[in-house]
């Protein structure tokens, strides 16, 4: 949803000059899917460590893929490099309007569903109590936090990380950016006005992981399995809420599935 909205939003003549960012998978996929669709130059920057099924997928929609290591000074160093060498257009993953608004949507319409399908409050509250997605970057959840408190200012807003790559929860707790950590976690792919950010181990997330695949028999990825996880862990916060989550990717290695 955001690449698209930010690679579509271009004007001729910047598309033309094609599209770069930086990715360890699924935001280069999508960025790579809507330069194909449109006719535009894809580069994606991708780190080392980037899960080969994530990889596969931004190659096989024709994009020009440039390695660097893991630390996010190098991914910002490579990006700058090729953005001179081609005078391309940069799609950041998070920090660009267009993504954010783009990424919004999803919230947008699981609200505007909600309203149309389900019984409505008598009491005026929000049709949902809380609406969730990932941390990761930010982008979805700045756009998950806009789209939902832009229509209900009184939905809380949480997201949730793996315990092993929790700066955002810090950032949150500290009140200041952290930034430059070497996430430890399986969720590869994971800041004002969200109202809190919750953590959950690895296992927690794979057992949540397992839980959508057999109950609703939609394969998710382990980063997407974070903030059901969380619900699960902190079933104390949710008792009697409605609760709306965003599923944000599904790519999963099917030969390296966690135990």
């Amino acid at each position: 949803r955001g690449a698209t909205n930010a690679v579509f939003s271009l004007d001729a003549e910047r598309a033309a000059r094609g599209v770069v960012t930086q990715s360890s998978g699924n935001h280069g996929a999508a960025v790579s899917l809507a330069c194909r669709l449109r006719g535009v130059p894809c580069t994606v920057v991708v780190p080392t460590n980037a899960p080969r099924i994530k990889r596969e997928a931004i190659a096989r929609n024709g994009a020009r893929i440039v390695d660097c290591e893991v630390a996010q000074s190098a991914r910002d160093e490579a990006t700058a490099r090729v953005l001179a060498e081609t005078g391309a257009e940069l799609v950041h993953p998070y920090n660009d309007g267009r993504v954010i608004a783009g990424q919004g949507t999803a919230t947008l319409e699981l609200l505007h569903q909600i309203e149309r399908r389900g019984p409505r409050r008598d009491d005026h509250r929000p049709v949902l109590d809380v609406v969730m997605a990932p941390l990761s970057g930010g982008g979805l959840m700045s756009g998950t936090v806009i789209a939902a408190k832009g229509l209900h200012p009184g939905i809380r807003t949480i997201a949730a990380e793996p315990e092993g790559a929790c700066d955002g929860h810090d950032s949150l707790k500290e009140g200041r950016i952290i930034r430059g950590r070497v996430a430890n976690t399986i969720s590869d792919g994971l800041r004002e006005l969200c109202d809190d950010v919750l953590l959950a181990s690895d296992a927690e997330t794979v057992a949540a992981m397992r839980l959508v695949w057999e109950r609703l028999k939609i394969v998710i990825e382990p980063s997407c399995a974070v903030p059901l996880a969380a619900v699960l862990k902190h079933r104390e916060q949710f008792a009697g809420k409605r609760v709306g989550i965003i599923l944000s990717g599904g790519n999963v290695d099917l030969d390296a599935l966690p135990g």
